[in-house]
């Protein structure tokens, strides 16, 4: 059973008022059920509430926000007054905004709810960042932190890339901890919990963006839930390339924490990412291994006509934007395709000022916001073929969308959005060993 400290018994027993008890109550419970000694202190979650879906609008219809959070963040029916929230508390990504209106099939009463939604939860002291990437846009966890977060993304990326630690939370776990700053203390908390359990060995050198998300993509099958160290020429990896790694790896296994000797913080050394323990024999990605990842991607395409064209999953860096708009500067896309660049509001602010929102729409496409069509289950009407530079989009899409998915390079995909057909191939990697 759980050990609470004197705060924690308190806030069980109602001193908070009757939202932090039921939250407590479901902490304990979260705890109990998974073994954890006691609860972590946090002051950084990421969650979702906003987003109007099917249940949470029926909720809302009953009895407002307030009953719609009782009833799925707090596992409670009872009417409670949501209070404001006690400590710094973000909105993951959620449904399209007002800048999606007359571009894609997502109803209009969806995003009135939204907006009401947001201004209820920002009066409750969350801030609406509205994206998968927090830490692009202001909420960076320091190494060491505990936080608790969603989105399987996210979260990879905070345990690998910053070192903070957090498991993959769910809507009732994150609800609760942004109301009492608490979570059970169990899993990725731990530092016994941290250290690597298999070892991959790349004898390619990882030489851009769509190289990383089919060795994440490798990887993520190869150890599942595990924690994978990566060693080989892997070179200086930057945000964009490990956002996308992790993405991938989260999508095709579950890995929620990996290290990379020299680069990510919780391994300064091979030594040090297995805790001290003797490295386990590799596991090898070569040509071969990196060929049937690509295959396997791409095994859903086979009509070479393209009707849509997503960039941005997680939401796109301030760089892969500006990579689509130097590569769309003077064309034009072809009239049977669409281009949709997903990134937060906040870089979307800087894209259009630096010109590239102008530039990318000039030629037709699109810069949008707050979701994508895997959180919002919405594609350009009649969509039966997309191209994407996304490992994670190209494993979820086909699947939540019924349509057929290519996968290659953010140039090849601008290229099949300006041509409306897909001529992407796989080059040969550059083998070091």
């Amino acid at each position: 059973m759980v050990t609470l400290t004197d705060e924690e018994k308190a806030m069980r027993d109602g001193r908070d008022g009757d939202a932090v008890a039921a939250a407590m109550d479901l902490l304990i419970r979260y705890a109990d059920a998974l073994g954890a000694a006691h609860l972590c202190e946090t002051r950084n979650v990421a969650g979702t509430n906003t987003q109007p879906s099917p249940a949470k609008t029926k909720l809302f219809e009953e009895g407002g926000w307030s009953k719609a959070f009782a009833v799925i963040s707090l596992d409670c029916d009872d009417d409670i007054e949501v209070p404001r929230m006690k400590v710094p508390t973000c909105q993951l990504q959620h449904g399209f905004g007002d800048d999606a209106l007359g571009i894609m099939p997502y109803s209009e009463r969806n995003i009135e709810l939204q907006a009401d939604a947001e201004s209820f939860y920002s009066s409750k002291g969350v801030n609406v960042l509205a994206t998968c990437t927090p830490y692009q846009v202001g909420n960076l966890p320091t190494y060491g932190e505990h936080i608790a977060w969603m989105e399987s993304s996210a979260v990879v990326y905070a345990n690998s890339v910053l070192g903070a630690r957090t498991n993959c939370e769910g809507g009732a776990s994150t609800g609760s901890a942004s109301i009492t700053g608490r979570i059970p203390c169990w899993g990725n908390h731990l530092v016994e919990n941290r250290y690597g359990t298999h070892l991959i060995e790349s004898g390619l050198r990882m030489t851009g963006f769509q190289d990383w998300g089919m060795f994440g993509y490798f990887v993520g099958d190869a150890v599942q839930e595990a924690r994978p160290v990566m060693v080989g020429d892997l070179g200086q990896p930057d945000l964009a390339d490990l956002k996308h790694f992790g993405a991938a790896a989260a999508s095709s296994g579950g890995v929620e924490m990996y290290h990379i000797p020299g680069r990510t913080p919780d391994a300064p050394t091979l030594e040090a990412a297995f805790g001290g323990a003797v490295p386990p024999e590799p596991l090898r990605y070569g040509e071969a291994e990196r060929r049937a990842i690509y295959d396997s991607l791409n095994s859903i395409g086979n009509s070479e006509d393209i009707d849509f064209v997503l960039i941005g999953c997680p939401h796109a860096s301030l760089e892969q934007i500006g990579r689509v708009a130097r590569a769309l500067e003077g064309r034009t896309l072809s009239a049977g395709t669409e281009l949709w660049v997903m990134t937060p509001r906040a870089l979307r602010a800087v894209s259009d000022r630096n010109g590239w929102t102008a530039t990318i729409e000039r030629a037709g496409g699109r810069v949008l916001t707050d979701s994508c069509p895997a959180m919002s289950r919405v594609a350009p009407t009649g969509t039966k073929v997309f191209a994407t530079d996304s490992a994670k989009q190209a494993h979820y899409l086909p699947a939540i969308l019924g349509i057929e998915a290519w996968f290659g390079t953010t140039e090849e995909c601008v290229d099949a959005a300006v041509t409306g057909r897909w001529r992407g191939s796989l080059t040969p990697a550059a083998v070091v060993r």
